[in-house]
């Protein structure tokens, strides 16, 4: 297995990011990359709509935390966002993800990176993965395309309803009899990302 480690040590930073407590080191075709004790996560970057599919957490863990180290690199310019994105892809491969969510997965991280770093970054690595990008990209969407806006129409009729008993709260909780302690009323949030 090319992951030197099979265990991940984590500590919760907030509802989305972790810290890594030990390194993470991957044997790749020519070097070694280690992602260093106290770097920030999110794990699988997943916008909450699609997370019934790809879950910000799971078998490609390992994989995500190692991208989201070398997308920092790529952001200092020390290292290339498409080959991050390929390392992405074979370390998934060996991590046993399955064929068609590893091929998925990759595909929303190279849209990113291209979103990132500019359109000339999608002929760059060559024909044959801009080929494959969009093999995987016009498929893909249209599996996600019809249960994500369900998923997402469900999240905004969930929000209301949030926002409905926030408000029935907050007014409640401006009534409370002096002397006794009033509840906290935490407002909803309707984030991309999950809580």
């Amino acid at each position: 297995m090319p992951f030197l480690s099979d265990r991940i040590a984590v500590e919760e930073i907030d509802d989305i990011r972790w810290r890594l407590l030990e390194p993470v080191s991957y044997e790749g075709k020519e070097q070694v990359f280690t992602v260093p004790t106290g770097f920030t996560t999110d794990f699988a970057s997943v916008p909450r709509f699609l997370t019934w599919l790809v879950p910000t957490y799971g078998r490609y863990t390992k994989a995500a935390i190692l991208h989201d180290w070398l997308w920092k690199l790529a952001d200092a310019g020390d290292f290339d966002r498409a080959d991050a994105d390929g390392i992405f892809r074979r370390a998934m491969r060996e991590l046993d993800v399955a064929f068609l969510r590893r091929w998925l997965m990759w595909a929303a991280v190279r849209l990113a990176g291209v979103r990132k770093s500019g359109l000339s970054t999608l002929w760059r690595p060559g024909f044959g993965q801009l080929a494959a990008l969009v093999a995987v990209t016009l498929p893909g969407f249209l599996f996600v395309l019809v249960p994500g806006c369900v998923v997402l129409a469900a999240l905004f009729v969930f929000y209301l309803a949030e926002s409905i008993a926030f408000l029935i709260l907050k007014i409640g909780s401006r009534r409370a009899p002096t002397g006794k302690p009033v509840k906290k009323v935490n407002p909803p949030s309707f984030r991309w990302t999950p809580s």
